[in-house]
């Protein structure tokens, strides 16, 4: 497509912006991550001496890493609304994530809009796709505690057996209180054709903005984390770590990302800002854990329900630019989602000089 002179200015801005982005970027990886490893390294005695305590600590420097990149989307113009339940209410317990995916992009909006919901951030454990070891954030998220999945029928079992000993040994010994999960097992446009194939073998709703979800990973996750009460002491794949107070996973957090136009922002975009400014919508339902069935076909059945659901959102978002209203109200209510500027200039500037010492 060719450029014309009136639009020669305005794309030579956007690519010298793209650089400097690109350039800060980098520079912020250099300090910041080799920063925090050599803090994990100096902290090694108090994992020993009050392992709660080294990963608190250990938390709220992977928060601040997901600030830093929260605020590259942030200062590119790409901002957050939130609609549905608020979900700061249930901050303190127990929930896990079940996220529509679309484009790596849902990952950074996540880590937008949770930076303000109190530790959820720093008590946060990620399932993601098996590549994202590779990356300049992989070793940080393995010392973290996330797990990394691989896709494919020929890896799906031994996958879900790693899964579980994973979630036995990290999840209650590193204090970790959220998980995130996006059960169609892929971006949308890469599984759409094959779950609208499967959906017609098996007479399921035809569906478009979402996929079909797997249940595997989820089955394990509940079976592993909800507490269950059998001879008046609690049961469960992970209850020798339950102590008196912990209750367990409580809440299943449904949430839908939906982007303007059904046009999805992925990492590449967040990084170097060339997008035109735009508002990523996020919708939440909460669930509470005891009124969701654990036997596998009742559970594939749940969760097909909340993806025909988010379906229905989805479909109304991009008919009316708005999320529809919940049961009983004339409209939905929306919420903006804000960074602080002096916070983030607070957690780049500890980096840099972390980096400098």
């Amino acid at each position: 497509m060719a450029v014309t002179l009136e639009e020669a200015p305005w794309l030579g801005w956007i690519l010298v912006k793209a650089l400097v982005r690109f350039a800060f970027m980098v520079a912020n990886n250099l300090v910041a991550i080799p920063s925090y490893l050599c803090y994990i390294i100096v902290l090694l005695p108090l994992r020993l001496l009050d392992s709660k305590r080294y990963w608190y600590l250990e938390g709220m420097m992977y928060k601040w890493l997901l600030g830093m990149v929260a605020s590259w989307g942030w200062y590119a113009g790409y901002t957050v609304m939130e609609w549905g339940e608020d979900i700061k209410t249930i901050s303190e317990d127990e929930a896990v994530m079940l996220v529509n995916h679309q484009a790596t992009g849902d990952v950074c909006t996540l880590m937008m809009c949770l930076q303000d919901k109190g530790l959820v951030v720093a008590q946060m454990m990620w399932l993601m796709d098996h590549i994202f070891k590779y990356t300049n954030f992989g070793i940080v998220s393995l010392v973290h505690g996330d797990f990394f999945i691989r896709q494919g029928k020929s890896h799906r079992d031994q996958q879900l057996l790693l899964l579980k000993k994973h979630l036995e040994n990290n999840y209650r010994s590193r204090d970790r209180k959220w998980i995130v999960l996006f059960p169609e097992g892929g971006f949308l446009r890469k599984r759409r054709e094959t779950s609208q194939s499967f959906a017609k073998k098996n007479n399921l709703p035809f569906l478009t903005h979402v996929t079909l979800p797997r249940v595997g990973a989820t089955k394990i996750i509940l079976r592993a984390l909800v507490a269950r009460q059998e001879n008046g002491s609690p049961a469960g794949g992970d209850a020798k770590e339950l102590d008196n107070k912990s209750k367990g996973l409580q809440w299943i957090i449904d949430t839908t990302i939906a982007y303007p136009k059904a046009e999805p922002i992925d990492i590449q975009t967040w990084i170097l800002g060339y997008r035109k400014p735009a508002v990523i919508h996020v919708h939440y339902r909460i669930f509470p854990v005891k009124d969701v069935p654990l036997e596998t076909d009742d559970l594939s059945d749940w969760l097909y329900q909340r993806f025909i659901e988010k379906e229905d959102l989805l479909s109304h978002f991009y008919e009316t630019g708005a999320f529809p209203p919940p049961k009983g109200h004339k409209e939905a209510v929306s919420r903006e989602m804000t960074l602080s500027n002096m916070w983030i200039f607070l957690i780049q500037s500890f980096a840099f000089l972390s980096g400098y010492m």
